[in-house]
């Protein structure tokens, strides 16, 4: 993809900022809105133009990638009367990189298709670490050549970049990914807490568990910032229970029972009650370390 074309880029939260810092040093140009316009302030210093609504950047942009919060967030922003679906220019090409439903996911195709655009659904994995370091896992949904053209800017964010089929497949694979996470989020979460009442050294126990069998992203990312009491958000824990929620919607069409993905939920969701659903995910801890 021609390095040269405006790349409006909506949401630049945690996550968002970064990506958008990194498609910028890969060449590209790019416009961004956030409804708060003070989140965007850093990049804006960086290089990136401003635009006072989302029509006006849908406008002006041949790729629309969206980073947002919720499937509520991503139905207004694409569909509402000044949204993406109305008012982007034909044969552009959209992109929502949001954890969302499948099947919100398969609407927007579907209306972007009858429209003259190019739909994807690409759900990122990785946290605040993989979108600073352009590590991201990117999971695609939607048609393989369009897939292909955009494979290039995918490039500039992530590392591990598959495609995974037609429109939904990206979201369905990102919630195979937070299935995973949840219940090994818990299974760490115990795991450190055993060993500090173990009279272990929690550190030390890591550096023997962390590359073996039991060895995963959390435990070698999560885990030492559990230990620090660190629970700042790479990931929150509101969008974590979100996506959770939209899996076992999902699961449930599908007649799939998800035990451990259930008790996931119900404890993140006792820690969002009580009043940490802005920390990071790691603040899971914080039920087991009494």
């Amino acid at each position: 993809m021609d390095s040269e074309m405006n790349i409006g880029f909506i949401g630049t939260g945690v996550m968002g900022k970064s990506m958008v810092k990194n498609l910028m040093k890969a060449g590209y140009t790019l416009s961004v809105f956030t409804r708060t316009k003070s989140k965007a302030d850093e990049v804006i210093q960086a290089g990136a133009s401003w635009k006072n609504s989302i029509a006006e950047l849908a406008r002006t942009s041949d790729v629309i990638i969206s980073m947002v919060g919720f499937p509520e967030d991503v139905k207004e922003i694409y569909f509402g009367e000044d949204g993406i679906l109305k008012n982007a220019r034909k044969n552009a090409y959209i992109v929502d990189m949001t954890t969302s439903s499948p099947i919100l996911a398969e609407k927007i195709y579907k209306k972007a298709h009858a429209s003259g655009l190019h739909a994807l659904d690409a759900p990122v994995s990785g946290g605040d670490v993989g979108a600073e370091n352009g590590s991201l896992t990117i999971m695609a949904g939607g048609d393989e050549a369009d897939f292909k053209k955009l494979a290039p800017l995918f490039s500039t964010i992530g590392e591990n970049i598959v495609y995974q089929g037609p429109a939904g497949s990206g979201q369905h694979t990102k919630m195979s990914n937070q299935i995973t996470i949840a219940s090994n989020m818990v299974g760490v979460c115990e795991a450190m807490v055993y060993a500090k009442k173990a009279g272990l050294n929690p550190e030390t126990v890591l550096e023997s568990i962390t590359n073996g069998a039991a060895g995963s992203w959390s435990l070698s990312n999560l885990a030492p910032r559990m230990l620090q009491h660190d629970f700042a958000p790479g990931f929150y824990v509101k969008h974590f229970i979100k996506d959770m929620g939209i899996a076992l919607e999902s699961a449930k069409q599908m007649d799939v029972t998800l035990p451990g993905l259930e008790l996931a939920e119900r404890l993140y969701q006792k820690l969002a009650d009580a009043g940490e659903g802005n920390k990071g995910t790691q603040a899971l801890y914080m039920l087991f370390d009494d």
